[in-house]
């Protein structure tokens, strides 16, 4: 097997292409470099990834694995989402102290919550290692084989690789399997919240503004990083102390304008961009539809309950949430798609790859990936639909089947080995206890009859009023006794002989036949990305995101969603006010921010029209795993925070257009508005550099 030797790092490139992209910081020098300055940048390659000294990169953390976050002061000040620190903030609310509500602020070291299983990673070094991974790997195998070939290359060199006691490595795959980096990790794990808005400022808009600019959210939250004696990572200890970090971010007071650079610099999670239009037709007008109806009819349940009480809101925001961000973004990746003519577009694209192929002989070794797609997706679509609603109905929506579902891996476990026992038995249970902290039986029944009917005609909602799973107490007490005792037990309970049935077509046959028909299909994608890199190397190929460390740059700019209408690229505090709607869960206004708007009480913070600039748009390519990221200046101070996308600018996971794409990103300056006269924190403040870059 010959893998492409990649070089599209050194290709010439044109101004009119310098929008999208994710790019892996070790490797900027050169194009990237050159491109980021010719859209304003004063950084170098250097000042943004550097192994020797400190740089931009030192304060870039992963945030618990799914967003991003940014070092803000040489306490260890961390900055990230709303949204990415929901689940924390909830976790520590209550009735009685409704964090989520009244928002949350530390006023010394010792008022900061701790935060158990909550962990950010930072790289601390990357390195090319695909000659390595690659060796032994040839033409000649099946796709299984090369794949455990790979896998055993990687474990040798992740064994062998030399690092300090308390960092970690991992390796990822670029450009499907052509190319494989090695990241030197350092994890920390003792995580501190330290300050949250209320939702009323931290989600304001709630679902309805989801994805719809503009935006008027302040979704940040604040928390810090501890660390031993030695100021390295270390579990949970009162004897740990804030975290010194090798870098961290200035904070610019200078604010944005139409034309500013910026980069957004974090994990972004996954995206496809180089997938055939027969996927992305697939995806859009098969996949995407039934996925978006199991979670609105789920949506509608939680939404009407969440309104009439407050224990459910609190119980359900995290939950709600969750459901609520893939369901709307899903709609607008298919209007995105739709408005750009994306599939048609790749159409003319996989037409321009067909002409060089013949132009360049090499029809013999790539011509049949085209055909070879549309076979392959005509016989993989059904099964992937089907599987995927499975996993919305019994994982993602409804409660009591994800209790089943995990039952049965119980019993699974320990039908195999039932020395496993205990140790089922325990994950088991700590998985029950986790659901019902935020578990309500009549909320779930609503949501039950509300999915179920698109996954299996027979919906026996009865199950609710017997079985053991919908009180905690009772779903323990199932797990009593002997292994076989336990099993004999589960397969008597209501909701479990419901399910069960389901479940095991699930895993006997469901994806089993979802694996079979998509290895092929991954296989074949790995060879097209190796195919369009040779036939077509004068186009620009960067790599998906893969949760990876990655850089991407473009400007602050407004945008033209439709025929008559332009979003100005900043939203001000007047809007949040504009909006306003007494008593309304997404629209609501704390009357402490409305105090502060009618007497323009500001202090520093206020743009040079003297109004609070709150959110605004730039041209980066970004996903999923970037909220959290910071938006980073022309000289590598901190000007906002990213956490979202354009409703139409959805589609960039697998079609950038930068005429529709646009992200959404928190100005820096309604944080510190927020944090110092609204909370009355300015001990945070202080805590931070301020800078005039601008002047």
């Amino acid at each position: 097997m010959r893998f492409l030797k990649i070089i599209f790092f050194f290709i010439a490139f044109q101004l009119s292409a310098q929008q999208g992209g994710m790019w892996i910081p070790s490797l900027l020098e050169g194009m990237n470099e050159t491109e980021m300055q010719s859209l304003g940048s004063k950084l170098t390659a250097k000042d943004i990834y550097d192994v020797n000294n400190s740089s931009l990169k030192d304060a870039i953390g992963h945030f618990n694995g799914g967003c991003t976050s940014e070092v803000i002061s040489p306490k260890g000040l961390i900055l990230t989402n709303h949204h990415c620190g929901f689940g924390q903030i909830q976790s520590h609310s209550s009735l009685e102290n409704d964090y989520l509500k009244d928002g949350f602020w530390a006023m010394s070291l010792d008022e900061e919550l701790p935060n158990e299983g909550l962990y950010v990673e930072f790289i601390v070094s990357i390195h090319d290692i695909t000659g390595k991974v690659l060796e032994g790997v040839n033409d000649a195998m099946t796709e299984t084989s090369k794949q455990s070939q790979i896998s055993r290359n990687s474990n040798g060199i992740l064994k062998d690789w030399t690092r300090e006691a308390w960092q970690d490595a991992k390796v990822k795959s670029f450009f499907k399997g052509n190319q494989y980096f090695l990241f030197v990790t350092e994890r920390f794990e003792d995580i501190r919240l330290v300050g949250a808005p209320p939702t009323s400022i931290g989600k304001f808009g709630s679902d309805t503004d989801n994805w719809v600019f503009p935006r008027h959210t302040g979704d940040f939250s604040l928390f810090r990083i501890y660390a031993d004696a030695n100021n390295r990572p270390a579990k949970f200890s009162k004897d740990n102390k804030p975290y010194k970090p090798k870098h961290f971010l200035p904070v610019s007071l200078d604010g944005i304008e139409e034309g500013d650079f910026t980069m957004v610099f974090g994990f972004p999670g996954t995206t496809d961009e180089y997938l055939p239009a027969v996927a992305i037709e697939h995806i859009t007008q098969e996949y995407n539809p039934t996925n978006i109806a199991i979670r609105e009819a789920a949506l509608k349940v939680i939404d009407a309950k969440m309104k009439t009480s407050d224990d459910v809101r609190i119980k359900y925001a995290s939950k709600q949430a969750r459901i609520a961000n893939a369901w709307k973004k899903w709609i607008g990746e298919n209007l995105g798609i739709k408005k750009s003519n994306a599939v048609a577009k790749r159409r003319e694209f996989e037409a321009t790859f067909t002409k060089a192929l013949k132009e360049k002989g090499m029809e013999d070794t790539y011509g049949n990936i085209l055909p070879e797609f549309d076979r392959l997706y005509k016989d993989f679509s059904a099964i992937n639909i089907k599987r995927r609603n499975f996993i919305e109905v019994f994982f993602v929506t409804n409660e009591l089947m994800n209790m089943t579902i995990r039952a049965y891996q119980m019993e699974l476990a320990i039908s195999k080995n039932p020395d496993d026992f205990k140790k089922a038995k325990e994950v088991l249970e700590n998985r029950l206890k986790g659901t019902h902290k935020n578990y309500d039986v009549e909320v779930d029944k609503g949501v039950f009859e509300a999915v179920m009917p698109f996954y299996n005609k027979n919906v026996d909602a009865s199950i609710y009023n017997t079985s053991a799973f919908t009180n905690l107490d009772s779903a323990l007490k199932l797990l009593e006794g002997k292994p076989s005792e336990v099993i004999k037990k589960l397969n008597k309970d209501a909701a479990y002989k419901y399910a069960k049935p389901m479940i095991e077509e699930y895993y006997n046959e469901i994806n089993s036949e979802y694996q079979e028909k998509n290895e092929p299909i991954t296989a074949l994608q790995t060879t097209y990305m190796t195919a369009l890199m040779k036939v077509l190397p004068e186009e620009r190929y960067f790599p998906d995101a893969n949760s990876t460390l990655r850089v991407t740059y473009g400007q602050v700019r407004g945008y033209s969603p439709r025929d008559a209408v332009y979003y100005n690229p900043v939203s001000y505090l007047d809007g949040v006010i504009e909006k306003y709607v007494p008593g309304d869960y997404e629209f609501d206004v704390p009357q402490k921010l409305i105090d502060l708007y009618d007497a323009k009480d500001y202090g520093q913070y206020a743009d040079t029209n003297g109004k609070v600039p709150v959110c605004f748009l730039g041209t980066n390519h970004t996903t999923g795993g970037n909220s959290g990221s910071p938006a980073i200046d022309a000289e590598g101070n901190l000007t906002g925070l990213n956490f979202d996308r354009v409703w139409e600018g959805t589609m960039s996971d697998m079609n950038y257009d930068p005429e529709i794409c646009r992200n959404i990103m928190v100005d820096i300056r309604y944080v510190l508005f927020i944090v110092d006269k609204y909370a009355g924190a300015k001990h945070l403040i202080d805590e931070m550099t301020l800078v005039h870059p601008k002047k």
